[in-house]
């Protein structure tokens, strides 16, 4: 079973409430392994994505576990129900080779994907909440991100964050010679933004960080040079800001950015804000001659450059299908007969012959209190021409706000 939100599902503004940090995630992995109907978990947290893959005894339990924990520790309300979709069976495990295969990301054939699943996979190894069932499908899922990234054309011409941050910044700017770079954080997309900003003509890249040390690796490689975090707007002379820390608040307030640009004169700043939750105040793009630019705004720049990566996804789809009906029917079928008789005594009947633990869970599942069940497809795939026609459900509701009270829109991109 796999429950979660994503970009197609819920905005920048809805995503970092249930964004899930690295430390916060082995809390939630050990309270949720704990927790009724669920056998196995893993919780996987991207800029893009909170996931939770589940091996569930229960279902209906399963789904009421992971809803009161979202409810407990992150408030969530009834009627925000709707930007989370939940997933069964042979749909969960395709939606996990989708992912890992990078055919669901914002760009297609984006690399980063498979390393942060190995990563929320070791997380979960350590922490005990993972066994033979999950195992099996992660081990699975990166073996087919493998054979469709050696087989098709999907990761030729992904750079997704880098991208973006080349071309937001063209749009205002017009060239990027002789511009100069400020980078807040010394991760792996700070370093990946700033490398191709210089590729793009970009003259100097200053890096910051609250630990200095890494900051000072990260601007060797560039040929750049460092500064220590609380020094960071005595160096915003720069034209180009990527911001992208793990701060739990904002890193530029609307005060501070007020104050920065009135010593700029007209001269335009550009701000391009990667990190989730986000790391400058959302109203800093009302400020003249400020343009802000978030993870929203990322996904419109680089969905109007995609028709390469949509061809070779084609491709890529039929073997993930392929591979996950493969999959199920080898790993599946010696429990069939034990799930069928365990979800007909939840139902306290008896299921006819033949139905399956796929139509048992999914009936199960829904029979959630408080829920209303659609048996249409799921937005989330059927935005996707490879996948119109899926079994998903969806909970309906109206969105809402953050529950620390930050908010803001997106400005639009070129």
């Amino acid at each position: 079973m796999v429950i979660g939100l994503h970009q197609r599902t819920a905005p920048v503004a809805f995503r970092e409430r249930y964004w899930i940090s690295e430390n916060r995630r082995l809390e939630a992995l050990t309270q949720l392994s704990q927790a009724e109907g669920i056998e196995e978990i893993v919780v996987l947290g991207t800029c893009n994505r909170t996931e939770f893959f589940l091996w569930a005894s229960d279902p209906t339990l399963a789904v009421n576990s992971v809803l009161r924990f979202l409810t407990a520790e992150y408030g969530l309300k009834l009627c925000e129900w709707k930007h989370f979709y939940r997933l069964l069976d042979e749909m969960a495990v395709l939606h996990i080779f989708r992912v890992v295969s990078s055919l669901d990301s914002m760009v297609l054939g984006e690399p980063q994907i498979v390393s942060q699943v190995k990563n929320a996979w070791a997380q979960a190894q350590k922490a005990g909440s993972t066994g033979r069932f999950l195992d099996a499908v992660l081990q699975k899922a990166l073996t087919v991100s493998k054979r469709v990234r050696n087989e098709t054309a999907i990761g030729n011409s992904a750079v997704a964050v880098p991208y973006a941050a080349v071309e937001l910044a063209k749009h205002v700017l017009g060239t990027l010679e002789n511009k100069r770079v400020l980078v807040m954080g010394a991760g792996k997309m700070s370093e990946l933004s700033a490398r191709y900003l210089v590729n793009h003509g970009a003259s100097s890249v200053c890096v910051i960080n609250r630990t200095l040390e890494h900051a000072q690796e990260l601007a060797a490689t560039l040929g750049g040079s460092a500064a220590r975090f609380e020094d960071r707007w005595e160096h915003l002379a720069a034209d180009i800001v990527i911001s992208s820390t793990s701060c739990p608040h904002y890193v530029l307030t609307r005060d501070e950015a007020e104050s920065i640009t009135s010593q700029r004169g007209s001269r335009p700043l550009v701000l391009v804000d990667i990190a989730l939750p986000r790391d400058v105040d959302p109203t800093v793009r009302e400020i003249e001659a400020t343009f802000l630019y978030d993870l929203d705004d990322r996904e419109r720049v680089v969905a109007h450059n995609s028709g390469e990566r949509e061809a070779a996804a084609i491709e890529a789809q039929k073997i993930v299908e392929d591979e996950a009906q493969g999959f199920r029917r080898q790993t599946f079928i010696g429990t069939r007969g034990a799930d069928d008789r365990r979800a007909a005594r939840a139902f306290g009947r008896d299921l006819p012959t033949g139905t399956g633990v796929f139509q048992a869970r999914v009936r199960a599942v829904f029979q959630v209190p408080g829920c209303i069940i659609r048996g249409s497809c799921s937005a989330h795939y059927s935005q996707n021409c490879w996948l119109a026609g899926s079994r998903t459900q969806r909970v309906s509701g109206e969105g809402g706000t953050r529950a620390d009270g930050r908010s803001g829109s997106s400005a639009a991109p070129p």
